[in-house]
């Protein structure tokens, strides 16, 4: 007999075939990162559904899978290799394959000039992504896909990025856009995705199959992939499977389970991971650090000046609305900051109608919008001035530090460095696929770890063994938190 696993970024998948490759028994599930655990449970069901198995060949593959083969000495085989060995004993004919798992996308191109494209830093496209769309929509991927059957037209949604997409879509919803279309868009996203960042222009063409548990489950996804491909792809039996069988196929050592899961037991103990020096050495040195950042404090003034006359300064931004209001002098009398839930009107509307009830006789002498919003909430006010952000950020930083020389800012989606050079806006640079690190990444993470934002900034200040998830993609880091 052979056993193939499969352990990938959130399932585990096992094979059990015949000397001639017959599938005898299969398995597939979510480890929630409890890898060993699982693998021992799913061997020792092998070992109560087929009493009679002895000696046995058995190999592991999978993005999860090479750590814990390495830690119990059992082989490893490249999943994109085990899925073509499997491939060509069940498919030969078969032109093209389009996997999907939980964080990885590939596509194998299988004739012609044989050639493997998969993701790298970014997971977007993935089950993983489909699994964060869905519970925006406070549904299950498997719900997202009924609705998707019932579509009438489709939206375009950010395929890259998990933030990004969310921020196009609750402004949809706000909106009232139907969820079904909502829905129907999130999967033609995925396809778009992979599409472009995978295939990059070279043609799928002949016979496609589909394989993965997003392809295997959701049968709207596989319609998105035909009518972006123009052919009718084959999601063929076992396509869950094909890794674990491939790597069966490959495998050569022979184990007893009991070998087997006295390997996993031993392989347990560690309990360690990567960690980063902390933020600050001790409480004294946070001090130090805050005190030096409020020396350079905005002057404030009092909201009775207002009646005087003062300005008002509005920052539409992609998930918050800040209004500030200053006298003439530059310093601040009045300020707000709210989340804009897709939508800055009537959260800015709220704030001066709160502004005029506790200063009726209130003298604006001009007003300025800068952000994303910018010609929105210019129209919707008559406001006087839309000012693009970076001039803005100088402006306001010049105030505060004459002498200033460099910029960072960080929002809800996007991270911005200015560099200033004689007194002008020298060079600039931002994030642009990703928004990995920004405002509504940190506010995601923070509701994740079931705290408030406030909260996590609190508890990530003072931690002594900070770990290193990465920097790249919030669906990798979203599973190296698990972890």
């Amino acid at each position: 007999m052979r056993i193939g696993l499969d352990i990938g970024s959130t399932t585990l998948k096992i094979a059990v075939l015949t000397e001639d490759g017959t599938p005898i028994y299969t398995h597939y599930q979510r480890h929630y990162s409890q890898i060993l655990q699982k693998t021992a449970a799913l061997l020792e069901e092998v070992a109560r559904r087929l009493p009679h198995l002895e000696n046995v060949q058995l190999a592991v593959t999978g993005s999860a899978g090479m750590g814990m083969a390495e830690a119990c000495g059992i082989p490893f085989v490249q999943e994109v290799h085990a899925t073509r060995v499997c491939a060509d004993l069940l498919q030969p004919s078969a032109d093209v394959i389009i996997e999907l798992g939980g964080e990885d996308a590939k596509i194998l191109f299988q004739k012609g000039i044989p050639d493997a494209r998969m993701n790298g830093s970014c997971a977007g496209g993935t089950g993983a992504f489909i699994d964060q769309m869905a519970t925006l929509l406070a549904i299950t991927p498997g719900q997202l896909n009924e609705m998707a059957k019932k579509h009438t037209k489709q939206y375009a949604i950010a395929s890259r990025c998990g933030v990004f997409a969310k921020s196009d879509i609750q402004p949809l919803l706000n909106q009232g856009a139907n969820e079904n279309d909502v829905a129907a868009s999130i999967l033609s996203a995925v396809v778009n995705q992979t599409i472009a960042g995978l295939a990059q222009g070279r043609p799928i063409r002949g016979q496609v199959l589909y394989l993965g548990g997003p392809l295997t489950f959701l049968s709207e996804l596989r319609a998105a992939f035909d009518r972006a491909l123009g052919l009718t792809g084959i999601c063929p039996k076992n396509s869950l499977y094909y890794a674990a069988m491939g790597s069966a196929c490959c495998a050569t050592e022979f184990f007893t389970i009991r070998e087997l899961l006295g390997r996993l037991a031993n392989a347990g103990g560690a309990d360690h991971f990567a960690f980063i020096d902390p933020l600050f050495k001790d409480r004294f040195e946070y001090e130090q650090f805050a005190a030096r950042h409020a020396k350079s404090a905005v002057v404030r003034g009092e909201l009775e000046q207002a009646r005087e006359g003062c300005y008002l300064g509005i920052d539409a931004g992609s998930t918050t609305v800040k209004l500030a209001l200053i006298d003439p002098e530059g310093a601040l009398l009045a300020s707000s900051y709210q989340k804009n839930n897709g939508n800055p009107v009537p959260h800015i509307k709220a704030a001066l109608e709160q502004l005029y009830a506790q200063l009726p006789d209130i003298r604006i002498l001009g007003s300025a919008v800068t952000g994303y919003g910018e010609d929105l909430i210019r129209s919707a006010f008559a406001l006087d001035y839309g000012i693009v952000e970076t001039v803005a950020h100088f402006t306001a930083a010049r105030q505060v530090q004459p002498e200033v020389d460099f910029i960072l800012d960080i929002g809800g989606q996007d991270i911005k460095c200015m560099k200033i050079r004689g007194g002008v806006i020298d060079n600039i640079y931002l994030n642009e696929a990703c928004s990995s690190g920004c405002g509504s990444f940190l506010q995601t993470f923070a509701g994740a770890l079931g705290t408030e934002i406030d909260d996590f900034a609190r508890l990530g200040l003072f931690a002594d063994r900070p770990v290193d998830l990465g920097s790249r993609c919030t669906v990798f880091m979203n599973s190296s938190v698990k972890q």
